[in-house]
């Protein structure tokens, strides 16, 4: 990339006017991908100073050009567009991949977008959803992280060519005071590398407030993976829902009975270290002097690329995960069946009231007989028998015709098959269009 980008800033000013031979772009252009990194190791080792390390093996094997390698330039015009261009590519990468977790989520929940589940709050059984509704609520956070990571992608600009401190002194220089060619060659470069636009200010470095900008987005990406496998985590514990799971998967090398959902701990272990790294770009810009300091450097060359390295990581693992998902409707029937007859207290309330009772009398008819019902499932680890009290009690024979239908779970979910309708055709199907192409790759988790 190095020898790339000194090729570049020889090629355009030659266009300009400078006094830059065809035998010398000629030379460059043939040794451009020719990188002996033993040589610049070698070369490094005695000058500390990597750039120019590379810039005097570069000139070694190019030595009619050698006069003009670097000319102008300064090493934040190599490692500054460098990364901005790696930023950009892979930011290219993580957005197919992130769609196509999106779309088989969302395929997952269109599937079972009316199948009933209990919903948690606090962690405790709450009034009923359906597995589909949920599973839009891990889709909503993905769609948002979508947008960011489009977005963050799309706001990055070049450094272009810049100079030691900004003002583009040495260019001026080298055009002889033509501030128009000076700004010809800052947006042709720009243009070269593949970006509409380049800021317009910089100091030595580009501000290092764009690496916060585009890391945060990865940042909360981490977060809403994390909170997803969390879930998932959750539910296994319940039996409701599982990842794949190999034949010949071990579980525990001590309990064989066990089916641990290692890849959503994975993905959570991974996506905490995600969004740890947000403090390297958060703490780097904020001690930055001036127009520049060197401390950001090696800070940068670990936080950068390893961000990007596990959110691309953690979106394969995602993938896997949501392409292989294994839903247990019984056991979901049974866990509702559980708590569905202390939910549906107020309906039977309501039928009562309807058939002629007294909604008082038959407020402390239910207390009562609830109290009970709950001191067998706590007391004596009994089955929830709410419902069987109910039907043995006088009092409601007028409705008992009815239970079946006050107690459907169906009608304990309101409209969440219809949200999930409506929230997948108008907001993420629009959204994965343009990745349509992209679809099709299917991860095999290689561990």
């Amino acid at each position: 990339m190095m020898a790339a980008v000194e090729t570049l800033s020889c090629h355009l000013p030659q266009a300009l006017g400078l006094p830059i031979t065809d035998a010398q772009i000629q030379e460059m252009e043939s040794h451009a991908e020719d990188i002996d990194f033993a040589m610049a190791a070698e070369e490094e080792r005695k000058l500390r100073h990597d750039v120019m390390a590379h810039v005097h093996t570069f000139a070694h094997y190019c030595p009619t050009a050698a006069p003009i390698i670097h000319l102008g330039a300064t090493s934040c015009y190599v490692g500054d567009n460098t990364d901005l261009i790696m930023l950009r590519d892979g930011f290219d990468i993580l957005l197919p991949k992130l769609a196509r977790v999106i779309d088989r989520l969302a395929n997952f929940a269109e599937k079972y977008a009316d199948l009933p589940t209990l919903g948690f709050t606090h962690y405790q059984p709450a009034q009923l959803t359906t597995v589909g509704k949920r599973a839009c609520l891990w889709l909503q956070d993905l769609a948002m992280d979508m947008r960011n990571l489009q977005r963050a992608r799309d706001d990055l600009r070049f450094r272009g060519v810049k100079g030691t401190t900004g003002t583009q002194a040495s260019f001026l220089q080298l055009f002889q005071g033509d501030h128009d060619k000076v700004e010809d060659l800052d947006r042709m470069v720009t243009d070269m590398a593949g970006f509409k636009k380049a800021y317009l200010v910089t100091g030595q470095t580009y501000s290092r407030k764009v690496d916060i900008d585009s890391l945060s987005s990865l940042a909360s990406l981490g977060a809403t993976v994390h909170k997803i496998c969390t879930d998932i985590r959750l539910l296994a514990n319940l039996k409701e829902i599982e990842e794949p799971f190999e034949k010949e998967q071990i579980g525990s090398s001590a309990m064989p009975y066990k089916r641990n959902p290692m890849r959503a701990e994975r993905c959570c272990s991974l996506a905490r270290h995600l969004v740890a790294l947000m403090a390297d770009p958060l703490q780097t810009a904020s001690v930055q002097w001036l127009e520049r300091t060197l401390d950001d450097s090696a800070n940068r060359r670990i936080s950068l690329p390893e961000s990007f390295l596990t959110a691309d990581i953690v979106l394969s693992t995602l993938q896997n995960i949501t392409e292989g998902l294994v839903v247990y409707p019984k056991v979901i029937e049974r866990h509702i069946r559980h708590e569905l007859p202390f939910m549906a207290t107020e309906n039977i309330i309501m039928a009562m009231v309807k058939a002629g009772g007294n909604r008082q009398d038959c407020h402390e008819k239910i207390r009562v007989l609830s109290q009970e019902a709950a001191a067998v499932v706590k007391q004596e680890g009994g089955d929830n028998d709410l419902l069987a009290r109910v039907q043995r009690d006088p009092y409601f024979i007028p409705i008992l015709g009815q239970l079946d239908a006050l107690l459907d779970p169906k009608t304990f979910i309101g409209r969440a098959p219809q949200q999930v309708a409506r929230f997948l055709s108008e907001e993420i199907r629009p959204l994965l269009e343009p990745y349509k192409s992209k679809m099709d790759v299917k991860i095999e988790l290689e561990l």
